[in-house]
């Protein structure tokens, strides 16, 4: 009987280990969240100045740290920036045709399709699946969802919604500061470096661990809106992320994170932006919930498409 040549994996081996690695990944990220939301019930305790402390501090210093690494190059990640922009466009302008056509108020049922958790969900999937290396790549999406939910997000949630307090933020200046270093060759002093990424590097466990927290005070009613986005909201992210990884000019270690970026379920800050501009929150809070249980079936699905052996 012939042997299999020395280093050859038969496909049930391959399949397994893939298996095994994406379960790797995701049970961190669900026992974060699951201790917050287990606490959150116990204690339910007051999280918004922990929310404005990672906005103010953890996530800016973890983007500028991240960009200021002499290893950033930002026009490498140019194609990968592109193919998150595309992502984010294209889920909106399907979200708003499913909208009309089911009947949805379309300044609730949008945002969420667009604006995914790459912070909470998307930075700590992207450390675990394919290690520090890539969390600058991981940052570059982060930076430009985040920017997009503060601008256009809120311009859908109101038409008539002030931006401007986007340019008073330290995220934008961080970015904008991290970005200059890069074009530019600089690069923080190893001193200053260890100290801003291990600070920066906080806000990736404390956003599982607030996102649990905020799951155990939801209340949903509206659970067949919630079914309609959190199916909507990652296939029509992997129905345009997908076609993109082959035509655009990405590493495989890039196409990977464009693939779970697009399979991400909506972030909770949609529903604080429905309560603030009055824009169905049930209906909000249903997509949100609806959409992180359906990640656990998504997710993993996008990590073995991202995968090697995938």
């Amino acid at each position: 009987m012939p042997r299999a040549p020395r280093g050859y994996l038969s496909p049930d081996r391959t399949a397994m280990e893939t298996a095994l690695r994406i379960v790797g990944i995701i049970t961190p990220v669900l026992l974060i969240s699951a201790i917050g939301y287990v606490y959150g019930r116990l204690r339910k305790p007051d999280m918004s100045w922990i929310n404005q402390l990672s906005i103010d501090l953890f996530f800016p210093l973890l983007i500028f740290s991240s960009m200021a690494s002499k290893d950033f190059h930002i026009l490498s990640y140019l194609p990968l920036i592109g193919g998150g922009i595309l992502v984010m466009l294209g889920s909106g302008v399907l979200a708003w045709g499913a909208a009309r056509l089911l009947g949805y108020n379309p300044h609730a049922f949008v945002p969420p399709m667009m604006f995914t958790n790459t912070a909470n969900m998307g930075l700590p999937l992207t450390v675990f699946a394919s290690g520090t290396e890539m969390l600058p790549a991981a940052v570059a999406l982060f930076m430009v969802f985040s920017l997009g939910h503060f601008t256009i997000g809120a311009r859908i949630f109101d038409p008539k919604a002030s931006i401007r307090g986007i340019l008073k933020g330290p995220m934008l200046w961080a970015m904008l500061a991290g970005v200059l270093m890069s074009l530019f060759g600089l690069a923080l002093p190893p001193w200053l470096a260890i100290g801003t990424r291990m600070l920066g590097e906080t806000a990736i466990p404390l956003g599982l661990f607030t996102l649990g927290v905020g799951f155990a005070s939801f209340h949903v009613k509206r659970w067949s809106i919630g079914l309609v986005g959190a199916l909507l909201c990652p296939i029509s992210g992997l129905v345009f992320a997908w076609p993109l990884t082959r035509v655009l000019p990405l590493t495989g270690a890039m196409q990977g994170v464009l693939l779970l970026y697009a399979a991400l379920p909506p972030a909770v800050l949609n529903y604080v932006f429905a309560e603030k501009y009055k824009q169905e929150p049930g209906l909000v809070a249903a997509i949100v919930v609806g959409g992180n249980i359906a990640s656990l079936f998504f997710v993993p699905l996008a990590l073995y498409l991202a995968l090697p052996g995938g």
